[in-house]
């Protein structure tokens, strides 16, 4: 018996299932998270720890303060990367504490 479908891409199977239980959004924005130290490479995530993704802010807390007027300086375009990333707009701020 030959069968009419296509096979699917795992990745696309899952978002599916994520779409499906309403657990996407939470796993975009676990992804968000994930990705952090690739979107600002060692030298930042040396020196930062997200805490959290709430209502489209990203919460990192920052070691020194030099770093986080730096980061502060750097938000718009860490924004920016993060959603890139993501693939969508989802990140609106990030709150540097």
């Amino acid at each position: 018996m030959k069968s009419s479908r296509t096979p699917k891409k795992i990745n696309g199977i899952v978002e599916e299932v994520f779409r499906i239980y309403g657990i996407d959004k939470a796993h975009d924005e676990y992804r968000a998270v994930r990705i952090w130290n690739s979107v600002v490479g060692d030298n930042i995530a040396k020196m930062t720890e997200v805490e959290k993704f709430f209502r489209g802010t990203l919460y990192v807390q920052v070691l020194s303060p030099s770093w986080r007027t730096e980061l502060l300086f750097r938000k718009k375009e860490i924004v920016t990367r993060l959603n890139e990333a993501v693939g969508k707009s989802m990140v609106k701020d990030i709150v540097f504490k």
